[in-house]
């Protein structure tokens, strides 16, 4: 070993060479040696949102009097330099550690005290004259600060999954202006069924996804109610006064979300409730998702021997063997997406029930499941609305055919002939193979032009 590339730390465990490059401590160094597991770093977004806690903090501690100004101002600095961009590199804790994050949380602080002293013309790894513990953890426990920095994580995410539903939801819209007209034939249990229309069927998708973007954002006022003031247990034991009050308001300018102390602060650090809440909303999310691109998939399918209603944007080559084949990509990738957000979510029930009496020591884990989730499926969701859904075409005279030889078509004579003798056309149509329309005709039931403008009445939405 280089001794040149080490300095060597000491902590109540014992003395640790650290790299000497590092801005992290032996804490940190502890973790990296016992946690090579997924080797996956904290979640970017996860990382700012600690920072920000502890610049909060530090607020709140310099305007009680606790933290004097030159501590204060050195920890400030360093907060904003990991703020602007710098020295991410240096959060390197795995996802998979110690329980309820302590080892994350110890990363920060000893980053921070580096960054904070040798801004003072201090030593990295010498702690002085600001401490990890003493000062950049001032008044705070990994308890209160974990959940509270996985909500803002979560909140921070969030306006950016809600414009990647919106965008496919607008998209959608759009085809359902353009395709309003296109009568086709409705499928009920994959088997024909009444007319509708492709507009009517675009419309509901867009409908439906903005229903559940509605149910992500109705999760955010409890997410903005944090624990942090809690400490170890929720007491606020060694919190200055005010230090709740003073944070929150800091995190509220911070992030631009309403933050505020939680009515409960022990509950709000006991309980993971309103982030397995919005992990269901996720859940919502993904299976919806999940039915569209399956209906997309099948929509689209053929060219030959499927239903080809509609053909997607050709965005690669389909098959190894089979030259000249396309499949629908996007659309298969976005299902893979959605069931992975699946497991996120039934992995997140499980660890938010896992809370024992204070502390649910399954945080680190709980928060990633939740950020991959949210990541996977915005950019899950801009990929195939950019490359699967805007730039669709659709074939009206297939639609057209469908619709009029569809034995649901029998359906509609109901009123004018009565079930009985419509279930008789139907089966005479499925028989012969003529259509329905043809049919009619030639009993004198109906006109061709009477029949097609009952078809297209029956095709378009009625108006509640």
């Amino acid at each position: 070993m280089n001794d040149d590339a080490f300095r060597h730390e000491t902590d109540s465990l014992g003395t640790l060479p650290v790299p000497a490059s590092a801005w992290y401590g032996i804490q940190t160094a502890r973790a990296v040696h016992n946690f090579p597991i997924s080797g996956r770093r904290p979640d970017d977004d996860f990382i700012t949102a600690t920072v920000r806690i502890k610049l909060a903090a530090a607020v709140a501690n310099h305007a009680a009097g606790w933290l004097d100004a030159q501590r204060f101002e050195a920890i400030r600095r360093a907060c904003e330099l990991v703020l602007t961009g710098k020295h991410r590199d240096q959060f390197v804790v795995d996802r998979f550690q110690a329980g309820a994050g302590t080892s994350h949380n110890m990363n920060a602080n000893e980053v921070l005290a580096n960054l904070a002293n040798i801004g003072l013309g201090g030593e990295k790894g010498r702690y002085e004259p600001v401490h990890p513990n003493d000062h950049v953890n001032m008044g705070q426990s990994t308890n209160d600060l974990i959940p509270t920095a996985i909500r803002l994580t979560v909140l921070a995410k969030l306006p950016r999954l809600l414009d990647a539903v919106e965008g496919m939801a607008q998209a959608f819209a759009d085809l359902a202006v353009q395709e309003a007209d296109t009568v086709k034939s409705g499928r009920t249990h994959l088997q024909d069924a009444v007319p509708t229309t492709l507009g009517a069927e675009f419309s509901a998708y867009a409908w439906t996804l903005r229903r559940v973007a509605g149910q992500l954002e109705a999760q955010r006022p409890y997410l903005c109610a944090i624990g942090l003031g809690g400490s170890a247990v929720g007491t606020g034991l060694n919190t200055a006064p005010g230090y709740a009050k003073r944070a929150a308001e800091e995190l509220a300018r911070l992030s631009g979300e309403p933050i505020v102390p939680a009515g409960n602060i022990i509950a709000q650090m006991q309980s993971m409730a309103d982030l397995a809440a919005f992990s269901g909303a996720l859940r919502a999310l993904a299976i919806e998702i999940t039915r569209i691109a399956n209906d997309m998939r099948l929509l689209a399918s053929g060219p030959r021997t499927g239903l080809a209603e509609i053909t997607l944007p050709a965005v690669q080559p389909g098959s190894s063997i089979m030259p000249g084949k396309v499949n629908p990509v996007m659309f298969e990738m976005l299902n893979q997406v959605a069931y992975q957000v699946l497991g996120q979510d039934h992995a997140a029930a499980q660890m938010a029930a896992a809370g024992q009496l204070e502390l649910n020591v399954m945080m680190p884990a709980l928060g990633s499941a939740l950020f991959d989730g949210m990541d996977w499926l915005t950019n899950a969701l801009q990929a195939a609305t950019n490359r699967g859904v805007v730039g669709l075409t659709v074939d009206r005279e297939r639609c057209r055919d469908y619709a009029h030889t569809s034995v649901g078509l029998a359906t509609l004579l109901n009123r004018a002939i009565g079930y009985a003798k419509a279930a008789e056309i139907a089966k005479e149509s499925q028989h012969s193979g003529r259509p329905v329309r043809e049919i009619v005709v030639a009993h004198g039931l109906m006109s061709a032009e009477a029949f097609d403008k009952m078809v297209l009445d029956a095709a378009l939405p009625q108006q509640p």
